[in-house]
């Protein structure tokens, strides 16, 4: 125990300390700052207020513990960090709680957790050592392969929740890992074209009469999004229509947080669970343009410092960590924004760091003590 004690400290003695990316720090105290007040602002009631500070807490704490922890040490068990991402993914789907068709939630009684937002660094901690491993075969068939099939295991566990939005993230996350680890552009390209007809055909069976590829609510909202004169159309697009009206009414500066003006589209309860998906619609009417543009701002100075220590980082997993939480913190806020602004169809997908949800927001801390440690290991570029 006690050499134990002393390889820990020599290790954190050997850290380049001036290389702890303050900026990245403040970024996100202050986006957590502003998720709280604007949490607060979208409910009547404190307890999602009081969840989402013990969230802050706990990750936070979390976060900075991960961060002194040497990347290389944690991804020795990542074989350990692929079954217990298999082994919660298939436990949602024993003893799940079941809300509205879908099995995504583990009651623990005081909290829920939600498998599928931790699988989404898991995936990122698994394939950063794996591809490391094999970094000099990722072109063979076998790597791909093996690769794949190892990819696809847990996606399918996520899209039977059903979870489509949640896959499509995963998907994304994955294109840019093998992308980063190297794969050749000629593969790439392969698979574009392979991708052209297949995605023809799944669109062709999605619009045939009792598809079974996708639920019927998922259906329903990409018909209603593409189709807005069809019956069901206006009833799916109730929730983004009342945002845009929502943000739009907000003007330069909002109508304030907690206000009680009558025409204020939160107050008329004209969007549900306001806290959640549609966070960015609250910081549209209530905080205005001036504070949209600061929430983009500021996912995108998160997302940089996440590229910029990839950049900087020492080996081939440091950069696949660095870019893979880069890209689901980016990918995710282009699509949970896109959502609230009726540019994309609704999908369920949380804004990084501000909507509330203790899964995600937990996850996203862990993924980010990650990327503080990477960048305490600074290569320099010449």
């Amino acid at each position: 125990m006690a050499n134990l004690y002393k390889r820990a400290l020599e290790k954190l003695k050997s850290y380049q300390k001036r290389y702890f990316n303050f900026r990245l720090f403040i970024w996100l105290i202050a986006i957590n700052i502003l998720s709280v007040n604007v949490i607060a602002s979208a409910t009547t009631s404190s307890i999602y207020e009081i969840k989402q500070i013990a969230g802050i807490i706990v990750g936070g704490t979390a976060m900075l513990i991960i961060a002194l922890i040497d990347y290389n040490f944690i991804l020795k068990f990542y074989w350990l960090i692929y079954l217990l991402n298999l082994a919660l993914l298939v436990a949602v789907k024993i003893f799940g709680e079941n809300h509205k068709g879908a099995q995504r939630w583990i009651d623990f009684g005081i909290v829920q957790i939600q498998p599928s937002e931790f699988a989404k660094i898991f995936i990122i901690l698994f394939f950063a050592k794996l591809l490391m491993k094999y970094k000099d075969k990722i072109n063979t068939f076998k790597t791909i392969f093996i690769v794949g099939l190892l990819f696809v295991i847990p996606l399918l566990l996520v899209y039977k929740q059903p979870d489509l939005s949640t896959s499509i993230v995963i998907i994304f996350i994955f294109c840019v890992i093998m992308y980063i680890a190297g794969l050749s552009y000629k593969i790439i390209a392969g698979f574009f074209v392979a991708a052209v007809p297949v995605v023809m055909i799944v669109i062709y069976l999605l619009l045939q009469p009792n598809q079974n590829i996708i639920d019927e609510y998922q259906f329903n909202r990409l018909i209603g999004f593409y189709d807005e004169d069809n019956e069901i159309a206006q009833k799916i697009n109730y929730q983004q229509d009342n945002s845009v009206m929502a943000i739009g009414s907000g003007g330069l500066w909002g109508k304030g947080l907690n206000n009680d003006s009558e025409d204020s589209v939160k107050n008329g309860n004209y969007i549900s669970e306001a806290q959640t998906d549609f966070i960015f619609t609250i910081v549209g009417e209530e905080l205005g343009f001036v504070g949209t543009v600061s929430v983009i701002v500021l996912i995108g100075l998160i997302t940089f410092e996440c590229f910029y220590t990839a950049a900087h980082a020492p080996d081939l997993a440091g950069r696949i960590i660095c870019c893979g939480v880069g890209a689901l913190i980016a990918f995710q806020a282009f699509v949970n924004i896109g959502v609230a602004t009726r540019l994309l169809p609704n999908t369920g997908i949380p804004l990084p760091f501000v909507s509330y949800g203790l899964s995600s927001l937990l996850s996203l801390f862990i993924g980010m003590g990650v990327v503080f440690n990477v960048g305490l290991h600074h290569k320099k570029i010449l």
